[in-house]
This record gives structure tokens, C-alpha cells and sequence, in this order.
């Protein structure tokens, strides 16, 4: 019992973060370096032995975890991204399983779960997910009317922007991104179509200026929920270690008077 408390102790240590952080990031840099076909004739054999030294360390921490928490390892949403991202670089990728080498980079995305700062957002945006389905529900429908009205009216002279629903749908997601929106599309259909600017002018303040700052405002909410909700247990934590503590010196009192009570 005592083993296992020392070895969670370990584990969890901010060295050990610290540590699986570095190994992390040099792997990342190693998988990148692996593109370069030059670098790759040159130190080829070092990349692989970088990699490989990497990817034993992170299954060391992962037998580590499951000796100490067990079945409770599973439990959280975090280690099962682990598990699962190291396991699959653990498949041989050889023959028609080749392609899984490509995949090896998602081991970066442990950074994730490992630096809290960036834990701290995913799980701010996993809180944000029903406000984002509400408002991407809103901007889908608006965008298929807007396609819809489009097509009928400009798809007869510009079949390449405004042919299809489809067509249409994509030139409207470039104009909601402003990307050549005026001189590369609009422009030229009110050459045809003088007055399609009460029509795309609207369009471009709902969409890019209106319903994406929504996104916007979701996100910074479910930080703020985030933020409060980590004030809350940090607080409940330290409540814990004071009464703790009270709780020790208390049973520490008790033992000096039964003591002083025998002499």
C-alpha cells in the first residue's frame, strides 16, 4: 500500500509533467524532422531511436498509472485519450498498416492532457459544445436559404459560383470568410446584377459580423465557467487540508492530554 502511495506520488509529481511534457515536444520535433527526406538518409537511425525511446517512456507512465489507479484509470476522459493515442502507436505499421506511421504525430496531442492551461481550454470547449450545435444549427439554415435565393437568381450567368445548392453554398463560405469576397465575386455579379449588394452586403453583417461573434461569446463563456468551476475546487481542496489539519491537531491534543492525564 505504501508502494503504490510512493509510486502515485511519483507519478503525479510536476517533475514527471514537466519530463513527459519535454518528451512530448521532442518527439513531435522528431516526427516532423522524419518529412524531410534528406535529414532522413543522414539520421535516419537516431530519429528512430528518439522515437522509439519516446514512445517506451510513455508506456512506462501509462503501466504506471494503471498499476496505481487500476480500473479507476479509466475513468477519466483524459487517460482514455492517452491510452488510446499511445496504443495505437504501439500497432505494428508494416505492410497494409503503413499508413498508421502518418498518425504517429497525434502522440503530440498529449500536450493536451498534460499542460493544464491547455487542458483547461478543451474542456471549456467540450462545456461550449450545445451553444456552439445551437448557433452552427442557426448559421447552417441560414446559409441554406441564402444558397437557395442565390441559385435562383444569380446561377443562370455565374454557373460556377451560384449553379448548384452546393455552388452556391461553398462561394457564400468564401464570402463569410472575406477572402476575395468583393473584387472575386461580388463585384462581378452586380456588373450583371446591379443591385445584389442588398443581398450580400446584409448577408456578410450576419454572418461574419453577427453570428460568428456568438461562437465568440460561447467560447469566453465556457472559459469563464471553467475558470470559476476550478476557483471552486481549489477552494474545496484547501477547505479539505485545513480541516485536515484541524483534524490532526486536534487527535495530536487529545493524545498529550491522555499522557499528562497517566502522569
Amino acid at each position: 500500500m505504501q508502494f503504490s502511495y510512493s509510486l502515485k506520488n511519483f507519478i503525479e509529481s510536476k517533475f514527471i509533467n514537466v519530463f513527459i511534457t519535454f518528451v512530448i515536444l521532442i518527439n513531435a520535433i522528431t516526427l516532423g524532422l522524419e518529412t524531410s527526406d534528406t535529414l532522413v538518409s543522414k539520421f535516419g537511425n537516431v530519429l528512430t531511436y528518439i522515437d522509439k525511446i519516446a514512445l517506451s517512456i510513455f508506456v512506462v507512465e501509462l503501466t504506471i498509472k494503471l498499476f496505481v489507479y487500476r480500473l479507476s484509470f479509466f475513468k477519466s476522459g483524459w487517460n482514455n485519450f492517452d491510452f488510446i493515442i499511445v496504443t495505437i502507436a504501439l500497432i505494428p505499421s508494416s505492410g497494409p498498416l503503413s499508413i498508421l506511421r502518418a498518425f504517429r504525430i497525434f502522440r503530440a496531442l498529449r500536450l493536451l492532457s498534460v499542460i493544464p492551461s491547455m487542458k483547461k481550454v478543451i474542456q471549456a470547449m467540450f462545456y461550449a459544445i450545445p451553444g456552439i450545435a445551437s448557433v452552427g444549427t442557426i448559421i447552417l439554415l441560414i446559409f441554406y436559404i441564402s444558397a437557395v435565393l442565390v441559385t435562383n437568381l444569380f446561377g443562370k450567368k455565374f454557373e460556377n459560383w451560384f449553379g448548384s445548392i452546393g455552388d452556391s453554398m461553398y462561394s457564400l463560405f468564401q464570402i463569410m470568410t472575406l477572402e476575395s469576397w468583393s473584387m472575386g465575386i461580388v463585384r462581378p455579379v452586380m456588373e450583371e446584377y446591379p443591385y445584389a449588394w442588398a443581398f450580400f452586403v446584409p448577408f456578410i453583417l450576419i454572418t461574419t459580423f453577427a453570428v460568428l461573434n456568438l461562437f465568440i461569446g460561447i467560447i469566453v463563456d465556457a472559459m469563464q465557467h471553467q475558470t470559476n468551476e476550478d476557483e471552486i475546487k481549489n477552494d474545496e481542496n484547501s477547505q479539505s487540508i485545513f480541516e485536515e489539519k484541524i483534524y490532526s491537531i486536534e487527535k495530536e491534543l487529545k493524545e498529550i492530554k491522555a499522557i499528562l492525564k497517566k502522569k
